[in-house]
């Protein structure tokens, strides 16, 4: 399974952590559905697990956010992180992340995982508002790419105990992402029968989601989201983007103590 679109729905829920006043640690369950890869016309349900711990002080160890630190500037957070990005496979692997392939990219070599910086930074614009927005800097398989991302997330309802937010993210990669995960170079062409194609740097795919959040008490907890991602410009018009336009969707529980 794409990895961004299954952890998207957890990250959403630990975002709110970041400003904690005590040592919160929170564990997370459920499912999480999404296309097999970026631009493929198939879909796989897997498994949303996740452990957050996030300290008063600013620091946090997370399986979805990573090891790092985030403190507040005023209406402005900023944060720093070491994380890892996914691997993609050239035919079906299954692992306790979920899919993280397709027979569809049989020829196309895989894309291995690596150790990313994750910088960040966020502006609360109005109350019940926020501008995000993120960079992805590779440490390791340094010739995956940079990608850098921009959203915005606004809440349309809150209550004691509910919270419902959209969210519209615009996610963008340097010539080396591009190529990646979306370009076909003349060695994968012959091994895989797509044409070749050489993406340009830029845009190529934007994000709208729609998350509730239902806390039962100061413990537990419920998150559902649903979302549609769309591949734009030169991802859309890859070869191996067999769709431009792909539904997500989460729905899991956690607990904190």
């Amino acid at each position: 399974m794409n990895r961004n679109c299954l952890t998207a729905a957890l990250l959403l829920a630990c975002a709110t952590l970041a400003r904690a006043e005590d040592n919160v640690l929170t564990l997370a369950g459920g499912i999480a559905g999404a296309a097999r890869y970026s631009g493929a016309d198939d879909y796989v349900i897997g498994p949303l697990v996740g452990i957050d711990y996030q300290m008063a002080n600013g620091f946090y160890a997370s399986t979805m956010r990573g090891i790092g630190y985030g403190q507040a500037v005023g209406p402005v957070h900023l944060s720093a992180a070491l994380g890892y990005r996914g691997e993609r496979a050239e035919k079906n692997r299954n692992g306790v992340g979920g899919a993280s392939g397709s027979p569809a990219l049989r020829g196309m070599g895989d894309v291995k995982g690596g150790t990313t910086a994750v910088l960040g930074a966020s502006w609360s614009v109005v109350d019940g508002l926020e501008l995000e927005l993120h960079t992805e800097l590779p440490l390791s398989h340094r010739e995956n790419g940079r990608a850098l991302g921009v959203g915005l997330t606004g809440t349309l309802f809150q209550q004691e105990r509910d919270h419902v937010t959209m969210s519209l993210a615009a996610k963008l990669g340097d010539r080396d992402y591009m190529q990646t995960y979306y370009g076909v170079s003349a060695q994968q062409s012959a091994r895989s029968g797509y044409r070749a194609y050489r993406p340009n740097a830029g845009l190529h795919e934007m994000e709208l989601t729609m998350t509730w959040r239902h806390q039962f008490d100061k413990r537990w907890g419920m998150t559902a989201t649903a979302g549609v991602v769309t591949l734009v410009r030169d991802a859309a018009a890859s070869p191996i983007s067999k769709k431009d336009r792909s539904a997500t969707g989460a729905l899991f529980a956690t607990y904190s103590f």
